[in-house]
Order: structure tokens, then C-alpha cells, then sequence
């Protein structure tokens, strides 16, 4: 299994590869540390990636616009990125759930991998540490990302004339 893990140095494929970023303008601050880490790390690992970056008001927004996206275009992945902070009622919990599952959803339905960095945490100061410090998200983004768009362009090269199978109902 170690030689499906990325090296450090930059990667020479043989095709470019697409990445499409979605992120929140809100806790702006926040979201485009973890824009610009994601963004270098990418592109540090895959110098002839090709990366968009598109932005929502908020976290509940990253869906429908991914929805959008993948619906029109076929990145190699998707990344979503976005921080929550929680505040004394549970809205915060609401939207990341809601946020979470959408996005698990859309991955599922159009077999792209979605990489979802939406954070919730419970103070400003997590956040900083996730967006900014040594447990920056945006760079283990990158590195899932460029990760699971290889190992499906592997699939794809492996199983490009089967036919997917459909999955079993238990409707009856």
C-alpha cells in the first residue's frame, strides 16, 4: 500500500489534472488561509494542475453550487472548504450536518471525489490552528485531493469498457 502514497517532491503526470475549490466568504479570514494553502500545496505537488476557485456566501451554499459545477463541468476533484464556528445556539451544528451530507451525497451521485474541509469548531482559536497553524487543513485537502483523482483515473483506466452495476433494492 505505500506506493499509492504521494511523494513530496512535484509529480509529473502524464495528463493535467483539474481541481475545483468551493469555499465560504464567511469567516473570510479564515477561508482564504485555507484557500491559499490548498492552492500551494496543489499546485507544489502538481505544477500543470489546473485549479478554480469559486466562492458562496456560506457554508450551507457550498452544495448547491458544487451541485451546479459538477453538473456542467467534470473536474478530477472537487474541494470544499469552508469554517463554522459554533456560538451558544445550535445553528452551527445544523448547517455543518446539513453541509456534510449534501456533500456526501453530490460525491456519491456524480462519482467525484469530494474533499470536504468545511470545519466546525468550537472557538475562533481552533480555527486558527486548522486554518493557519500546524494543523492546516487546506494542505491535507490538496494532498486528498490530488490523491483520489489519481486513484480514480486509475479506476477509470482499469474499468473504462465495464458496466457499472447497479445497486440492489429491497423495494418489493
Amino acid at each position: 500500500m505505500a506506493e499509492n502514497i504521494l511523494p513530496r517532491l512535484p509529480r509529473s503526470i502524464g495528463s493535467r489534472r483539474t481541481v475545483t475549490i468551493v469555499a465560504s466568504l464567511y469567516n473570510e479570514e479564515l477561508v482564504n488561509s485555507l484557500i491559499d494553502s490548498t492552492n500551494n500545496e496543489l499546485t507544489r505537488i502538481m505544477p500543470n494542475i489546473s485549479v478554480s476557485v469559486y466562492r458562496v456566501p456560506g457554508a450551507f451554499e457550498i452544495p448547491v453550487c458544487v451541485k451546479f459545477l459538477l453538473e456542467r463541468s467534470k473536474p478530477d476533484a472537487v474541494i470544499a472548504l469552508g469554517v463554522i464556528i459554533k456560538g451558544a445556539t445550535s445553528h452551527a451544528d445544523l448547517v455543518a450536518s446539513s453541509t456534510t451530507r449534501s456533500l456526501q451525497d453530490l460525491s456519491l451521485d456524480y462519482q467525484t471525489p469530494l474533499i470536504h474541509e468545511v470545519l466546525l469548531t468550537e472557538n475562533r482559536e481552533q480555527a486558527q490552528q486548522r486554518c493557519q497553524g500546524d494543523k492546516n487543513r487546506g494542505i491535507e485537502a490538496a494532498r486528498a485531493a490530488i490523491t483520489m483523482a489519481e486513484l480514480f483515473a486509475q479506476l477509470q483506466e482499469a474499468y473504462y469498457n465495464t458496466t457499472p452495476r447497479k445497486p440492489k433494492t429491497t423495494n418489493g
